[in-house]
């Protein structure tokens, strides 16, 4: 969908710059497509640039609690140095490739409540417009929907999604914040952990996964929460035992946690410190899974709510609430449509 915008720093008659993205949901490290149209204003303008900025939603904490921000975190030179003649027409196609750490915006074709954008931006003779902002849809790499659906057949279920602002220690993130993909855990994992979270940090060679899990209350209930990060390959997936693989990372997890707990209790300990293994790694305290029901699967769980919804599963019941409107973000959208024409 586009969002035309008029140069709000020339005023009436200036040119107008409209962005049509032509490929649809793409994966972290694929190429995005599209093409830039201008169209002249009531009078010569030189185009100092054209750029195209990937822009995220981001949560950032503070003492007084959380607020949220766009963050542009890559930024592309598509064309400048020109004049743009009086009601002319330019077209600039463009192919850009997206970050390997870009998060992921939808799973199985339902949102995950990540707002995403490409903000096309026209620089006038020195003067910068508000441009063009499109919404960019991500879908995930074939190892990091592997690793979810694992997730959903031990019986975890999606609660939420969203990017936090700041870096995760010890690992080798590129992007000034991080995805959290939130789990809820079935009863075999319930009396340890509140809740899974699940970051992947994608490289060009294979894969963090780092994975938190939120304390349980009790004994330790002041002790932090534990960290523990492990290492995939982007090829052979389809030879790997994904259930097993992350059910062995669970089990470290908690392990580490458990270890970390009693120490924290005496004020020892390190949040960040953890496990580091790879996609193919075995270990020896193997969980088993007898005498309990798989869950449905992140992507029947997802897919139970429309578009627009967080979806939760817990116990075999399906909670949805309403993600809040996007806001400021994409503020005017329906009313541009209703204007432009566009779908």
């Amino acid at each position: 969908m586009v969002f035309k915008r008029l140069l709000g720093s020339l005023g009436v008659g200036g040119p107008t710059v409209d962005t049509v993205l032509t490929t649809g949901a793409i994966a972290p490290g694929g190429p995005l497509s599209g093409q830039v149209h201008l169209k002249g204003g009531s009078a010569d303008f030189d185009i100092d640039h054209i750029a195209l900025e990937l822009v995220a939603q981001v949560e950032a904490e503070h003492e007084e609690g959380e607020d949220e921000h766009v963050v542009a975190f890559e930024r592309f030179t598509v064309g400048g140095g020109f004049r743009l003649a009086e009601g002319e027409l330019l077209t600039f196609p463009f192919t850009i490739t997206l970050p390997w750490e870009t998060p992921i915006t939808e799973l199985y074709g339902q949102s995950l409540g990540i707002v995403l954008g490409v903000h096309t931006e026209l620089s006038v003779a020195g003067a910068k417009d508000n441009g063009d902002l499109d919404r960019l849809a991500v879908s995930p790499l074939p190892v990091q929907e592997a690793i979810l659906e694992a997730f959903g057949q031990l019986g975890f279920g999606f609660r939420s999604a969203d990017l936090e602002y700041g870096r995760i220690g010890g690992t080798g993130q590129q992007l000034p914040f991080y995805q959290e993909i939130e789990l809820t855990p079935p009863p075999q994992y319930a009396h340890a952990v509140n809740e899974i979270e699940v970051t992947f940090l994608a490289t060009a060679g294979g894969m963090e996964v780092v994975l938190e899990a939120d304390r349980r209350g009790g004994l330790f209930s002041d002790g932090h929460d534990a960290l523990t990060r492990f290492t995939v390959a982007h090829d052979g997936i389809h030879h790997q035992d994904w259930r097993t693989l992350v059910e062995g990372w669970l089990q470290q997890l908690i392990e580490h946690r458990s270890a970390y707990a009693a120490g924290s209790a005496y004020g020892h300990g390190d949040p960040y410190a953890g496990h580091h293994g790879n996609g193919h790694g075995h270990h020896e305290d193997q969980h088993h899974n007898d005498g309990h029901r798989s869950g449905p699967g992140l992507g029947t769980a997802v897919a139970v709510g429309a578009a627009g919804l967080a979806v939760g599963v817990v116990g075999g019941m399906v909670a949805a609430e309403v993600v809040d409107e996007v806001g400021d973000f994409f503020e005017g959208d329906d009313d541009d449509d209703d204007e432009d024409g566009d779908d």
